[in-house]
C-alpha cells in the first residue's frame, strides 16, 4: 500500500469497508482504542516537521520503529477490534515503507489523522 494525494480517500474507504465488515463489533472500535497509537505518531510528527531535509534523523526512526511494536501489541491485545483496523489500512506495511523518509513519514501521520476522522464521521464512538 502507498499513500498518494488521495490519501483522504483512502481513509474514508478504509473506515466504510471496517464499518462494513466488523458489523455489530464497530461500536467496540472507539476512538480511545488508536487513541494512544494516533498520540504517538503526533508526538513525533510534531518533532519532525520542525526538522530540515528529507532525511529522518536515527532517533525518529527508532521512534516509528516502537511505533510499529505498539501496533502490534495493541493488535495482540484487540485481535477482534484493533487487529483488522491496522490490517485493512495497512498500517504495518506504511510503517516498513517509511524508510529514512520525512515526507513519507509525513504522510503516514496525515493518513492516520484521516483514519481517526472519518472513523468519528462513520459513526465511530469515543469512548
Amino acid at each position: 500500500m502507498t499513500l498518494g494525494p488521495g490519501y483522504t480517500k483512502q481513509a474514508e474507504e478504509v473506515i466504510i469497508a471496517l464499518k462494513s465488515s466488523m458489523g455489530r463489533k464497530f461500536e467496540k472500535f472507539t476512538t480511545s482504542k488508536i487513541r494512544n497509537i494516533l498520540a504517538q505518531v503526533s508526538e513525533i510528527y510534531n518533532d519532525v516537521v520542525n526538522e530540515q531535509g528529507d532525511v529522518l534523523k536515527e532517533e525518529y526512526k527508532s521512534r516509528i520503529e516502537y511505533l510499529k511494536v505498539r501496533l502490534v501489541y495493541e493488535c495482540g491485545r484487540e485481535p477482534d477490534v484493533v487487529k483488522p483496523f491496522v490490517e485493512k489500512a495497512g498500517l504495518i506495511s506504511l510503517i516498513n515503507d517509511i524508510g529514512d523518509s520525512r515526507q513519507k513519514f509525513k504522510d503516514f501521520a496525515r493518513y492516520m489523522e484521516a483514519l481517526v476522522a472519518y472513523h468519528r464521521f462513520h459513526g465511530g464512538k469515543d469512548s
